[in-house]
Order: C-alpha cells, then structure tokens, then sequence
C-alpha cells in the first residue's frame, strides 16, 4: 500500500515535493484523475521524471498525497470558521463563504473532493478510505459546533446534532454538484438556506441574546 507520509525532508525537498502536489491537484481538478498522466505532472511542476519518482513510488501514491492536499486546503480552510458554528449566524457566515467562493469560480469544477471520490470510489479502495476520512473531517467540524450548540442550551434537545451535521454535509455536496452543472449559485444557497432554517427552527434565544457574526475568513486558493 503507498504511503502519502514521506521520508524526512530537507526545506527544499518538501517545496519541490510539495509543487508536485500542487501540479497534480490542479490538473486532476480540471482533467480528472484518469486524464492526468505522471508526465503532464512533471511538466506542469517542472521537475524531472526522477524527482517525482523519488517522492512518490507510483501514481497510486500521488494520488493519495493530492486527496490529503485537498483535505487540507478544503476543509482546512474552513477549520477557523467550524469553531462559530455554535449560532445560527455563524452557520449562515459559513454559508456567505461557500456560495461567495463558487462564485469566484464561476461555478466551476464543483467540490475537489467530491470529484475525487466520485472518480475513484469503484476502483481504488484506498483512495475510497481516503476521501471518506476527509469528509469525517468536514462533517465533525459541522458536528463540534451543532454540539456546543446544544451543550450551551441553544439547541432543542430533540434535535440531533450528528444527524443534522450528515445532512448538512450531504445537502452541501449534492448543492456543489448541482451549481456545477447549472453554473448558478442558486442551488447552493437554497440547499445551505433550507438546512440553516431548519436547524435554527430548533434553537433557542442564547441567555445574552448575542450572536456570533462578522467573520472575515480569506477564499483559499486552490
């Protein structure tokens, strides 16, 4: 089974290694997995078929590198902002940012896990293991706020915070894909608005009757 964990690296091995994963992800973004050869990473990094060879012992392990670079740089991005989904207003800041950064891309190339796990999920069960640990991760960063919501007493005691965390992740996903298709933000933001409705549906007035707002988290790039 390939690693994505490398050997110790010095500085400047872990910058070329890592423009390799930068290369890959981008083109497995825009072309697929299937489409990406090892040689259009190459090029596209600008290193020699030895040195992506040296960090990585086949595609399989690439793969796998670009899926925990996805990981990081989609649900990483947004870890700041998991800690303030214990209000309604954070979860609908959240949501400002999803459907603001969509709109950045035009609506193009929908959620770069989803992709991933789409492409992948009937052939590579590594890769399969992979991205599901990655959406584990988006989903329990939806999860610790619903739950600090309803440690807090915010949250109806009837409403289950890891079922609404799955439905909001799902919701989301199912959103990505179809404003990719469409090209619209609008069915993300009616997916997301439905879900903020709901569980606000289920709140309580906090005891300070206070809010969390205003958060101001810059789009990463892919």
């Amino acid at each position: 089974m390939s690693s994505t964990k490398p050997r110790r690296l010095t500085p400047k091995g872990e910058q070329t290694r890592q423009r390799i994963v930068m290369a890959a992800a981008q083109l497995m973004f825009e072309h697929g997995v299937a489409a990406t050869t090892v040689e259009d990473v190459r090029d596209a990094a600008g290193v020699s078929n030895s040195q992506v060879y040296h960090y990585f012992a086949d595609k399989n392990a690439l793969i796998r590198a670009v899926i925990a670079y996805q990981s990081d740089t989609v649900v990483g991005g947004q870890e700041p902002m998991f800690a303030r989904l214990d209000t309604v207003d954070g979860f609908r800041a959240w949501r400002d940012f999803l459907v603001a950064h969509q709109r950045r891309m035009h609506c193009r190339g929908g959620c770069p896990l989803g992709s991933l796990g789409s492409e992948l999920a009937e052939i590579n069960s590594t890769a399969r293991a992979d991205v599901a640990t990655a959406f584990r991760r988006w989903e329990s960063g939806v999860r610790s706020g619903l739950r600090s919501m309803a440690e807090a007493g915010r949250l109806d005691p009837a409403a289950d915070p890891d079922k609404l965390a799955t439905a909001t992740l799902a919701a989301l996903q199912g959103a990505l894909l179809l404003t990719q298709l469409q090209r619209d933000t609008a069915p993300l933001e009616i997916a997301l608005d439905t879900m903020i409705d709901h569980i606000a549906s289920h709140t309580r007035p906090s005891s300070d009757n206070t809010e969390k707002s205003g958060i101001d988290i810059p789009i990463s790039s892919r």
